[in-house]
């Protein structure tokens, strides 16, 4: 079978949402973001496993991306829209049970309008000028937003992967300065978040990428694996090219084996000449250019049969191969292509 396999863990993925969640006190839930299809892993997988471990609130970036989610958890736990309430989106909003995190008045006003009674909350912006009001702007509102009962205020740190960062502090003093008193439950920190320590916690945590093995959080198990398939080998000797644009040419007589992946699949074309496959413990390089779906790799070195080789693996996460072209573990997730054979283990 020439389609590669990506094998999901999500025992693991349970083992990293225990594990942020025992960094909070016991007053705090831990949430989970979901957005992204799962930062590409299956929604309605994740977030299924995800409420089993435990966790009781979920987030998403847009509306459309709740109906997964909601089939996956039951009709009770809360899932909140970090996009807030656009234009249009009022019937997915009250048929999914979704809540929007309201980022401006306009979209106060218009939720208000729309569906009034329905669960919403504020999203505040505190430095990142991103998403949410400003502090003006939510001065202004803020009497009639808390008057209709918000179900969480939050904010967003821009810099929360660097602990020392100044903005890190400055932030929370703001985010504490235009919440403080309002009496509705507050969350502040995403995985980053919950790694500066207790004071970045509030009463909700939301974390994203550290579900899914990637950094800032050192300590998560890894979840994913993706394995492609050898379709042939060949041997090319010393001074034949390989490839599109003749961009290899052979210093040696060598051993290649053609792979069936490519940046059709999410493995970026940037990776050319440059990344490393693994046949178990033996490091295999590619060699030529990353084409739609085919890669180009050298297996001189692995002795006897070869059926598979692993991009992602115990070798090499997410993270190690985002370094590899100066990107993040979010992109390599998140462009997973649809082709792979998904496994959830």
């Amino acid at each position: 079978m020439a389609q590669a396999q990506l094998d999901i863990s999500l025992a693991a993925l349970k083992a990293n949402w225990r594990a942020l969640d025992s960094r909070s006190a016991a007053g705090v839930q831990t949430g989970a973001t979901v957005k992204a299809n799962g930062y590409g892993l299956g929604a309605g997988h994740v977030a299924h496993a995800l409420a089993s471990a435990g966790a009781r609130r979920f987030f998403v970036a847009m509306a459309e991306e709740g109906t997964a989610v909601r089939a996956a958890i039951g009709p009770d736990l809360p899932i909140h829209v970090y996009g807030g309430h656009m234009e249009g989106d009022a019937r997915l909003i009250s048929e999914a049970k979704l809540t929007p995190m309201l980022n401006s008045a306009e979209q106060l006003a218009r939720h208000f309008e729309a569906l009034p009674g329905h669960p919403f909350g504020i999203q505040l912006d505190t430095g990142m000028n991103r998403l949410g009001m400003e502090p003006a702007e939510w001065e202004a509102v803020a009497a009639i937003a808390l008057g209709q009962g918000p179900k969480l205020i939050m904010s967003h740190l821009a810099c929360a992967d660097e602990p020392q960062h100044p903005m890190n502090a400055q932030q929370l003093a703001e985010f504490k300065a235009l919440t403080d008193g309002a009496g509705v439950p507050r969350s502040l920190a995403a995985t980053g978040g919950v790694l500066l320590g207790r004071d970045y916690h509030f009463d909700i945590t939301r974390p994203g990428i550290g579900l899914y093995g990637g950094q800032p959080f050192a300590g998560a198990q890894p979840v994913v694996r993706l394995s492609i398939p050898v379709i042939q080998i060949r041997d090319v000797m010393a001074g034949e090219t390989v490839g599109y644009g003749n961009s290899f040419t052979a210093t040696r007589d060598m051993r290649l084996a053609t792979i069936a992946a490519g940046y059709a699949d999410g493995i970026q074309r940037a990776l050319s000449g440059r990344a490393t496959l693994w046949a178990g413990d033996v490091p295999c390089p590619l060699v030529g250019r990353v084409s739609m779906d085919l890669l180009t790799i050298d297996v001189s070195a692995v002795e006897g049969e070869l059926e598979r080789l692993d991009l992602l693996g115990p070798h090499q996460g997410v993270d190690d191969l985002a370094d590899v072209i100066g990107t993040i573990g979010y992109e390599i997730l998140t462009g997973l292509g649809h082709r792979y054979a998904r496994r959830y283990i």
